[in-house]
């Protein structure tokens, strides 16, 4: 029995890119469950998909971001693993950081003892050891594989 789809679930993410470092990925527990995403989240009322990724890159890296190019936006059907009623429309944001990194990263996948009291750490994944099936979400794999395929062409 297929759900009825009753609304949109905007998200929005950054695909931070550091030359020497790769890109930044997000390794989260959510609802007792392990993630590997790319770091963002959902569009609040009455702000633009810019600010609002802009916002994440505060909330979860404590770091301001500067958008340097619209990447990707999901051209599928997307229902949320957390909502069935709710059909994700994911947007996604290249960026780099406006300072140097003051965050918490690791080279391990889920090392909370990086970060005290949280569910959520960053690592740096070098781009050419970056695999669609790392990540969780149907979006994501769709915007490794675009990352891959443009890296492969540089």
């Amino acid at each position: 029995m297929q759900t009825t789809i009753t609304r949109f679930n905007v998200r929005v993410y950054f695909l931070l890119i550091d030359e020497k470092k790769g890109l930044l990925v997000s390794d989260e527990i959510i609802r007792g469950k392990h993630y590997t995403k790319f770091p963002g989240g959902g569009l609040e009322l009455g702000e633009s998909t810019v600010e609002a990724a802009k916002r994440e890159a505060i909330e979860e890296l404590g770091q301001e971001i500067e958008i340097t190019e619209h990447f990707y936006t999901t051209d599928i059907f997307v229902q949320s693993k957390f909502n069935p009623s709710d059909q994700v429309l994911a947007i996604y944001y290249k960026a780099k950081l406006k300072d140097d990194q003051h965050f918490k990263s690791t080279a391990t996948r889920f090392d909370f003892k990086q970060l005290v009291d949280n569910e959520e750490s960053f690592r740096w994944i070098d781009l050419v050891d970056l695999k669609e099936d790392e990540f969780t979400f149907p979006s994501d794999k769709i915007a490794v594989k675009k990352l891959i395929e443009e890296n492969q062409t540089k």
